[in-house]
């Protein structure tokens, strides 16, 4: 292996390349994070909130946290889609009586924790987001994920 490809394998060795499991915070659901690189992460959400299906997708930045191993720091954006049936919508915004649709525009900063030498990986984060729609601001938007890591 020539020492631009050795280098380059190196470079883009993140703590896990795929984690998947689950999000519970203020919506509850499923998380998939796919590093690209060794600081870049694509994260896809779909859970459930106010009775409502919301899928978002996210852009992440991964920041190593030295002094205790396996810790990162992280932030990023994305964007969402949600959907409330009339029958289940239970929103503290609108009509209650009537379906709706929403997208919008989420950030998101959080502390992404590997288990060392187990396919564990923990994430806390905060991932406030703004919906263009009758919702508006979502400030409370809290997680804590559990993912199977590899």
């Amino acid at each position: 292996m020539s020492l631009a490809l050795m280098a380059f394998a190196q470079e883009t060795k993140a703590q896990y390349n795929t984690g998947i499991g689950i999000r519970t915070g203020t919506g509850n659901g499923l998380t998939v994070k796919q590093f690209i690189n060794e600081t870049m992460a694509v994260e896809g959400l779909l859970y459930t909130r106010w009775g409502g299906l919301i899928v978002t997708g996210l852009f992440e930045v991964h920041n190593n946290i030295r002094e205790v191993r396996g810790l990162d720091w992280y932030f990023g954006g994305g964007a969402h889609y949600g959907t409330w049936n009339a029958e289940n919508r239970n929103t503290p915004w609108g009509d209650n009586r009537t379906s709706s649709s929403e997208f919008g525009l989420d950030a998101i900063i959080g502390l992404d924790y590997k288990f060392y030498n187990a396919p564990i990986n923990v994430s806390l984060d905060w991932k406030p987001a703004y919906s263009f729609g009758e919702s508006g601001l979502w400030e409370d938007e809290i997680g804590i994920s559990v993912r199977f890591a590899f």
